[in-house]
């Protein structure tokens, strides 16, 4: 780099090889050796610069790109986790009304086919549906078990304006069907409670509450739909969100909040 700097110094600028200096210095000097140098140095430290900095960008865009990609590939495990676990207890329930010869089989097909209609087509790769469209679901999911439960009041109360709202498809139905799993466990008068609202436009307040036979000795575990919706409520919204579980006298409390998302 000195011999090549030099010499097209020398033979096309001027014989005087450093202009800038007090003197006149002759090639191979080391003062002259040491200038060449360290100002070859400041163009490398630039252009490495540059380059690094091109680099570390691609190398950004290519982690997050991974990272969402991994993000996709496990929320979409857990919900195809969700599918499967919900229908075989349906299906059970299905087998059970047959066996009976109950006229309620056509209609449990028929409310089945609903559901599944909703889970293969309108949530299908989707990150967020309306919440009208999931309390529509629920509904229908309430309806089947009303038929095998013969004594089960269930009440829906929504406080608030909803139309707008939307939420994780399929993010609630484990909590109801967890009210239906431990609230019917030897439980003749079944009651369930759902309540969803709006608190201070900013936050979902969704709260199911259940009865159950205080001889049961209920804890507040859940079974692998409710870890399953823990799962995807922390890869959806972190840490950004609030899931409790309690009892109070013979009632077992669910209580989810989540950040409102709307449709816009």
């Amino acid at each position: 780099m000195y011999l090549c700097k030099t010499a097209l110094t020398y033979y096309i600028i001027s014989e005087n090889i450093w202009p800038e200096a007090n003197r006149e210095y002759h090639p191979f000097e080391i003062n002259h050796i040491v200038a060449v140098c360290i100002g070859e140095l400041y163009v490398l430290a630039m252009a490495s610069s540059v380059y690094l900095t091109l680099t570390w960008l691609r190398e950004r865009e290519r982690n997050r790109s991974l990272r969402e990609n991994q993000f996709k590939i496990k929320l979409k495990y857990l919900e195809n986790q969700i599918q499967p676990h919900f229908f075989f207890n349906t299906l059970n329930n299905l087998y059970a009304l047959s066996l009976e010869s109950s006229d309620k089989v056509p209609d449990v097909i028929i409310k089945l086919s609903n559901l599944m209609e909703y889970v293969l087509y309108d949530v299908k790769g989707t990150k967020f549906v309306p919440l009208i469209k999931e309390i529509d679901y629920i509904q229908n999911y309430i309806e089947i078990e009303k038929l095998r439960f013969e004594n089960v009041e269930v009440s829906i109360n929504l406080e608030s304006n909803i139309e707008d709202i939307v939420v994780p498809p399929l993010i609630f139905i484990s909590l109801v069907e967890n009210a239906f799993k431990h609230g019917g466990l030897n439980n003749k008068n079944l009651k369930i409670k759902i309540n969803c609202k709006v608190i201070d436009n900013k936050l979902l307040d969704f709260e199911i509450l259940n009865n159950f036979v205080i001889s049961q000795n209920l804890s507040p575990k859940g079974g692998i739909g409710l870890i399953n919706t823990k799962k995807r409520l922390k890869l959806i919204y972190k840490n950004n969100f609030s899931l409790k579980q309690s009892t109070k006298l013979n009632y077992y409390i669910i209580r989810l909040q989540i950040p409102i998302h709307n449709e816009d």
